[in-house]
């Protein structure tokens, strides 16, 4: 009998079993509870998103996530310009662009957390705007679709085949579309790149079978 090795990052695991912890949720008995999990526990950005009662458990994990794939879990308080992102724009924090980045601007963790939450509240709610079917869906399921449109955009997630699965009730088949949002644009031309890789492989094993 063959394993097939899991494609969620063994810190990203732990961040999301710390997580789950802190906030006495289950999704920690999946993982492996490990020094790196205990030491996350003891994280702030993870002890700031699991104090927030204003969040649901989907936008606590997906900010988890986020902060794993933009940062591994490191404050980014410099703003700088992105030189692999759609535009190559000015960013700060986990993945945060807009006009709210001011270049020049130190942004502690407190500014970070209060713009981050912003955005990922608002992807929520768009969400369950789109899908009827939202409150069916796993918290690890919903958080990897607010991670998608965090990374991606809303308007990528409206015009892509994961949607129109999730329209159609294929909740499987719209997770593996995840494996397909691994390129981006570097000197003109569309290349896959290695930490989109690792997130589209990641969130489409999060969103089909959760943390093993």
């Amino acid at each position: 009998m063959t394993t097939t090795q899991s494609k969620v990052p063994p810190q990203l695991k732990a961040g999301i079993a710390a997580l789950m912890i802190a906030i006495g949720g289950g999704y920690a008995t999946y993982t492996h509870i490990d020094g790196e999990t205990t030491a996350l526990l003891r994280n702030q950005y993870v002890q700031a998103v699991a104090a927030d009662k204003g969040t649901s458990e989907a936008v606590k994990i997906a900010m988890v996530m986020g902060a794993y794939y933009e940062s591994s879990y490191k404050h980014v308080g410099a703003p700088y310009i992105d030189r692999l992102g759609k535009g190559q724009p000015l960013t700060v924090c986990n993945g945060i662009t807009g006009p709210q980045v001011v270049q020049g601007r130190y942004y502690t963790p407190t500014d970070c957390y209060r713009l981050e939450r912003g955005v990922y509240l608002r992807n929520e709610q768009h969400l369950k705007g789109l899908l009827p079917q939202w409150s069916s869906y796993t918290p690890l399921q919903q958080a990897t679709y607010i991670d998608f449109t965090h990374n991606k955009g809303t308007g990528a997630f409206e015009g892509s085949t994961m949607y129109r699965k999730l329209l159609a009730g294929d909740v499987v088949g719209a997770c593996r579309e995840n494996v397909k949002w691994d390129r981006g644009t570097v000197n003109g031309a569309s290349v896959v790149l290695p930490g989109l890789r690792v997130r589209a492989d990641a969130n489409a094993e999060i969103c089909e079978g959760g943390l093993q």
